[in-house]
């Protein structure tokens, strides 16, 4: 998973990895710091959509909590009552620009979407400019903590005049992806979540459990999106968690989509990575999934 396993940006291949850009590294990172793009990530390629805000309310947010406040970030229709809710989990980098366009996407299409910042007790991972740094700091970061900032989250958008408590998805990206199986074990909240390409290792000491440790505890159907070319994430793990689901008589309620050839973070538009044909057929059997299982 390149959140795990490699860094396009460090001094050693910068250039050989993004020959096309014509920026040094220190001009590409205050690029990307001004677009709200996480550095270490990649080139942000100028096919990364950016979808407007009208029709839509929300921006940022400072949530309040028992353990502490921390930013989120939401969007829903303007017009209309209450709309189910999806918990947005962002990719190892943190709340930045991709995460928050995929909310007001999710808006656009009906719902009530927030994303909080899960690191916000490490440091802005986003800005960060070496990936050792980034995953060190990542690493930190326990399912407990994370948990218990999610429930926060989801208790105020249940809050908010225009959420419905009653229909709650989740949806995440890499390390996102992994909270997805994580809290919907966790969590007698959520009605259905999609995991895209979400790790199967563990990240010990902090997240010594994997989803194929949790397969047993889901208590809700998970559609799991994968690359079938993710060298991170080889298909002998993604079998090895349908084997989970099928061992503990999951397979009726959760199920796990590969993409043949393709790479990890293929939804990832303002990534290389992207892939458009199996992003776009990942977001429609995303909300197909929400609506099947009553978030909709």
């Amino acid at each position: 998973m390149l959140d795990q396993v490699q860094n396009p940006l460090d001094d050693e291949h910068f250039q050989s990895f993004v020959p096309e850009v014509k920026l040094n590294r220190r001009g590409f990172i205050a690029g990307a710091i001004a677009a709200g793009f996480a550095v270490t990530a990649a080139p942000v390629m100028a096919q990364a959509i950016k979808t407007p805000m009208d029709g839509l309310e929300g921006g940022d947010i400072e949530i309040n909590s028992s353990f502490g406040s921390f930013p989120a970030y939401y969007a829903v229709p303007k017009a209309g009552g209450k709309r189910p809710i999806v918990l947005v989990v962002p990719e190892i980098w943190g709340l930045h620009e991709y995460v928050k366009d995929t909310c007001r996407r999710l808006a656009k299409a009906g719902y009530f979407a927030i994303a909080n910042e899960p690191y916000s007790r490490i440091g802005e991972l986003w800005k960060m400019t070496e990936i050792k740094q980034v995953l060190a700091s990542a690493n930190k970061l326990t399912d407990d903590q994370a948990f218990l900032d999610n429930d926060a989250t989801l208790d105020w958008a249940a809050k908010h005049k225009r959420g419905n408590g009653a229909r709650i998805g989740i949806t995440g990206f890499c390390r996102g992806g992994r909270m997805v199986w994580m809290y919907s074990a966790y969590s007698k909240r959520i009605k259905a979540g999609v995991a895209w390409y979400g790790g199967l290792n563990p990240t010990p000491p902090a997240q010594p459990n994997t989803p194929l440790d949790i397969a047993d505890q889901l208590k809700a159907p998970i559609l799991g999106l994968y690359g079938g070319a993710d060298a991170g994430i080889p298909q002998v793990m993604v079998d090895r968690m349908r084997a989970a689901l099928l061992a503990f008589g999951k397979e009726k309620e959760s199920m796990i989509h590969v993409y043949e050839g393709m790479p990890h973070a293929f939804h990832a538009d303002y990534r290389p990575s992207y892939r458009k044909d199996a992003a776009d057929d990942g977001w429609k059997r995303m909300l197909a999934w929400f609506k099947k299982h009553g978030v909709a």
